[in-house]
């Protein structure tokens, strides 16, 4: 008899595919114009490291608040126990800063975040602990739910529910795993690595090209070694780098190699900048690329920034959270990006006096806005009355009048 199976994997393909690293170097599978791509090499090209530091400092420096919906709108739910967790300490070694920022950089890394939900028995949310997703595995049981087995670094096994893990997905194809955007567009940032060895392979050896030396007839394969070990060690280096070359009698070195002006090196780089930027959808202003950036659109390529890149993210991160931490419908977590989309000092005097003119917002809210101090009764409409002169007109009229008496004293 044949009972059938209680779990089965998500995917065909292994979810921990970089738990043991050790033979990742000898297996060519992932390697691209000659260079290994994983999470880890990919780290090392600096673009890609600034978009994802860009993405992930802002996520986790965000406050992230708890609100309750009331009868006038909603207020701040600051005695809920998650907000205690969001906002200072989600577990016993880590900040709020530090934790949202890690679990923002295995998503855009990894395509996965994962962090174990530690409840109380009175089922509150006691503390969020990060799981690296190399060290995670999604099963899916008989009737379509989800278990999450995850190991330790001794690698003993244990598994999760559901209803026991934060799941922090990034473009998904089948609804449980997600991909990272250096997964699907590996030829890309293979490429920027290959750009980048390429150059540290010319300074590492004296910003010399490759080429051949050309000795006269006769020359046995013992002096030919000698040669070329010599021309090794005078030449290459950056250390070398402008010394004179000394060959042989007869002998001659021809290049062989393109330069890097034939190759384009440097535009080849510049264009990886803005391939990299393309990926995580971040402005290269961003990652300290100027050339397209001024004065008049910096503010606008920052307002981009907030409701392109990371607008997705912060309701992954929201909608995540109040499925899985928040058990009453009353609550809810929302960031607060107020701060990133506020313009310069003058388009922010000229937006409040055009709500505070219209009657669409009061002046104790444009100086909570502004984290000002609160000043009672600043919204208090001071009455106006009409001053009992009537100005101009009357004095005017009077003069009128007085013409008209002459005119007649005159007749």
């Amino acid at each position: 008899m044949r009972f059938p199976r209680l779990f089965t994997r998500s995917s065909p393909e292994p979810t921990t595919p970089a738990y043991d690293t050790y033979y990742d170097q000898f297996s060519n599978a992932a390697n691209v114009a000659g260079v290994s791509v994983n999470a880890n090499t990919a780290e090392g090209i600096s673009a890609v490291y600034a978009c994802i530091a860009a993405i992930s400092e802002t996520v986790g420096s965000l406050p992230l608040d708890v609100y309750r919906d009331t009868d006038k709108g909603r207020e701040k739910a600051k005695t809920h126990p998650l907000y205690k967790i969001l906002h200072a300490e989600p577990n016993g070694y880590q900040t709020a800063l530090e934790f949202r920022e890690q679990m923002q950089r295995h998503v855009l890394l990894r395509g996965n975040a994962y962090a174990e939900i530690v409840w109380s028995k009175a089922g509150r949310v006691e503390a969020l602990l990060p799981l690296h997703p190399d060290r995670v595995t999604v099963l899916k049981t008989h009737d379509g739910k989800l278990v999450y087995e995850t190991a330790d670094s001794e690698g003993r096994t244990r598994r999760l529910l559901a209803d026991e893990v934060l799941h922090l997905r990034y473009h998904s194809d089948d609804g449980i795993l997600g991909r990272s955007p250096i997964t699907v567009a590996r030829d890309t940032v293979g490429l920027a690595l290959a750009e980048r060895t390429h150059g540290a392979k010319m300074f590492e050896q004296g910003t010399k090209l490759s080429g051949v030396i050309e000795t006269p007839p006769g020359t046995t394969k013992e002096q030919a070694g000698q040669i070329r070990e010599s021309w090794s060690t005078g030449q290459s280096g950056v250390a070398n780098h402008g010394k004179t070359a000394v060959l042989p009698q007869g002998a001659t070195f021809k290049t062989v190699s393109m330069t890097l002006e034939d190759a384009d090196w440097i535009a080849a780089r510049r264009l990886s900048i803005v391939e990299c930027c393309r990926l995580f959808r971040v402005p290269p202003v961003m990652v300290a690329d100027m050339e397209a950036a001024n004065y008049s659109n910096v503010v606008e390529l920052a307002r981009f920034f907030v409701t392109n890149t990371l607008r997705r993210h912060l309701v992954m991160w929201e909608q995540a959270i109040n499925r899985a931490c928040i058990t009453n419908p009353a609550f809810f977590v929302e960031h607060n990006v107020e701060g990133l989309l506020r313009g310069d000092s003058l388009t922010r005097a000229q937006f409040y006096e055009r709500s505070l003119a219209d009657g669409w917002m009061l002046k104790s809210e444009v100086r909570r806005i502004e984290n000002l101090p609160t000043i009672e009764g600043i919204d208090d409409e001071a009455e106006e009355t009409p001053p009992e002169d009537a100005g101009a007109p009357p004095a005017r009229a009077g003069l009128d009048s007085g013409r008209e008496a002459e005119e007649e004293d005159a007749a």
